[in-house]
């Protein structure tokens, strides 16, 4: 039955899965991909017309992310982390991707759990020219789309074998597929949750408060902890804070750094959480450690210096 549907509807359902998937939705559009390419086998030209729906479709969701980046900046990045299943370190993990690899993460982003529906918002709130995105993120979606067609194709006999079992158990096979679906999203938000949770419980200090702390005493130290590379710098920072690197902790992180100072961190993600975590790695190296509460965009917001980064 369901060889019939897609005999019948495959490129409508390709464009649909892909479309919605790449706009946010938890919808996995690989199956459907894998579905065509066993359809492939069987129909001439049907290989090719899929992967260019596939193609386009990748194309047209990503664009208009990547111009809802370049119009709303970070903020687009916030909201969808706030909206999405994964960890509040999304944006972070994903800065931390283009400072590494650039324009290089627009053609693996879609291999990569989470930082497909992310990278086109940011690689425009980065300011990457619009040329420049739509020739690399039309690489990696062709890409995408052309191995997931491809590997259907060529296992499509046991892939096959498979979907007629499934045809089998009818109404028992859709019940398990169902139950599988929702494990995995129960799973995600319980871990959402679980990472809530010891983020809310760490303590923070407002802008204000930083601010008067630092004022008060000559060992407060403002640890900057957003990704940035020599392709991808900061704006801005706080007057006088140190970067510190999440993706390369160890023992010369902290080299040359004053030992006895209190460090209050900093980011721009969802719930502080990078900061919290690099405040949890200062506390285990012996350090005393606090963070600021709504990162830099608070600081920004309530008219405190900032100096170039």
């Amino acid at each position: 039955m369901l060889n019939d549907l897609f005999s019948e509807y495959g490129l409508l359902a390709v464009a649909l899965a892909v479309l919605l998937e790449q706009l946010g939705a938890p919808i996995p559009s690989t199956p459907v991909l894998l579905l065509a390419g066993v359809e492939s086998a069987t129909r001439d030209g049907f290989a090719l017309r899929s992967f260019v729906v596939a193609t386009l479709a990748a194309l047209v969701a990503n664009g208009l992310w990547f111009w809802a980046g370049q119009r709303l900046g970070r903020r687009v990045l916030a909201t969808l982390c706030r909206i999405s299943i994964s960890p509040d370190s999304c944006v972070r993990q994903n800065e931390a991707s283009f400072a590494r690899r650039g324009v290089l993460t627009l053609v693996i982003a879609k291999f990569v759990p989470g930082l497909s529906i992310l990278a086109p918002p940011l690689a425009g709130a980065l300011g990457m020219p619009a040329a420049r995105f739509v020739g690399w993120n039309l690489l990696g979606s062709a890409l995408w789309a052309g191995v997931a067609i491809g590997v259907g194709r060529l296992f499509h006999e046991q892939i096959d074998d498979v979907l007629h079992a499934l045809s089998h158990l009818g109404g028992v096979a859709l019940a398990l597929a169902g139950v599988a679906l929702l494990a995995y999203i129960g799973w995600r938000l319980w871990r959402r949750a679980v990472v809530r949770r010891e983020l809310d419980r760490f303590e923070r200090l407002g802008p204000a408060e930083a601010l008067a702390l630092a004022q008060q005493r000559g060992d407060i130290v403002f640890v900057d902890v957003r990704a940035c590379s020599p392709t991808m710098p900061l704006e801005n920072r706080i007057p006088g804070a140190r970067h510190l690197d999440m993706g390369a902790l160890g023992e010369t992180a902290l080299a040359g750094w004053p030992a006895a100072s209190v460090f209050i961190t900093y980011c721009a993600c969802p719930g502080d959480a990078s900061a919290v975590r690099a405040a949890i790695w200062l506390k285990q190296q012996g350090h005393q450690a606090q963070v600021l509460r709504g990162g830099i965009e608070a600081w920004a917001q309530a008219g405190l210096a900032l100096e170039p980064g």
